[in-house]
């Protein structure tokens, strides 16, 4: 199966999505992520994966201007996270699901952005957790 998940910058909502399904799916998916306005990992979304012991400290962000056509092509489902913002789009026979997840980055103490961080994950594998048991994956 080929993921695709999908938010605005990619720097946190698909980012966090890309490392807790590759750590859930392990070798029965492959996953990606992507943005329209790429910009770099949200280093909050790297703390938050961290805590749970995900390592996503070498991920950059990604363009979907930059994806590889026979990704594309192949993919299964396009998972966009935008909430506010109009989500990228990408050309694919894939199946398309839409989880409107408020954007975790923002102002505040390190605490508060951690809060939600950690708030933006635990609802993302709470998502894929449902996704795989209805599809097999685990």
């Amino acid at each position: 199966m080929n993921i695709l998940f999908m938010c605005v910058a990619n720097s946190a909502r698909s980012q966090l999505a890309d490392g807790l399904a590759k750590n859930l799916f392990a070798d029965k998916a492959t996953i990606q992520s992507a943005g329209s306005k790429p910009t770099q990992v949200n280093p909050f979304a790297i703390r938050a994966l961290n805590e749970i012991g995900i390592d996503i400290s070498a991920h950059t962000s990604k363009s979907v201007d930059d994806l590889d056509p026979d990704f594309v092509n192949a993919l299964d489902f396009v998972i966009t996270l935008c909430a506010e913002e109009v989500c990228p789009v990408v050309i694919s026979k894939a199946n398309k699901l839409h989880w409107p997840l408020p954007d975790p980055a923002g102002t505040g103490s390190d605490d508060e952005q951690m809060n939600r961080f950690r708030a933006t994950r635990d609802e993302i594998k709470k998502r894929l957790t449902s996704f795989a048991q209805e599809r097999g994956l685990v």
